[in-house]
């Protein structure tokens, strides 16, 4: 490996560490920006498939988009390899933690994504992604005791916690 391979694969690890930011953020026109226009999506082992960029930034969008949909995704251990000129593979670790405020409850999983990707003129770019889950698991949110204090939405993102 070369330290020209670092530096891509170092890029590479930036649009995905990008995706998820902008999937937590609701950030939908820049999320657009970090997949092909023919980019494949196939979430959650296949449950959910869409082709095209538009279509899997509209299927996030309309999945994820409400205020009361709260979520946080962490991947991390990336295992990336250059596979050819401008072509890349790669295999994230995920954590995710989903408040569905719409349906009351909390979605806490982890999962494998495989990721390919395609340097293009505007640099790396998602072209296949998809995970499948090594586990899920879901719990009421009105659990006793339990109160959410901060939204990045409702509250601005300042806790309403006293100092």
């Amino acid at each position: 490996m070369t330290p020209d391979d670092l530096v891509e694969i170092e890029a590479i690890k930036r649009v995905k560490y990008k995706y998820v930011r902008c999937l937590d953020q609701k950030l939908w026109d820049e999320i657009a920006e970090c997949f092909t226009a023919d980019a494949v999506a196939s979430y959650s082992g296949g449950k959910y498939s869409y082709d095209g960029r538009e279509a899997i930034v509209g299927f996030l969008v309309r999945s994820m988009g409400d205020e009361t949909f709260l979520s946080s995704h962490r991947v991390h251990h990336p295992e990336v390899d250059l596979t050819g000129p401008g072509t890349a593979e790669a295999t994230w670790a995920l954590e995710d933690t989903v408040l569905v405020g719409a349906f009351g409850v909390m979605v806490r999983g982890a999962a494998f994504y495989e990721d390919e990707y395609v340097k293009t003129a505007d640099g790396w770019r998602i072209s296949r992604t998809g995970y499948k889950r090594t586990f899920e698991e879901i719990e009421p949110l009105d659990r006793p005791g339990r109160k959410l204090t901060a939204s990045w939405w409702a509250t601005g993102g300042q806790s309403e916690l006293p100092a």
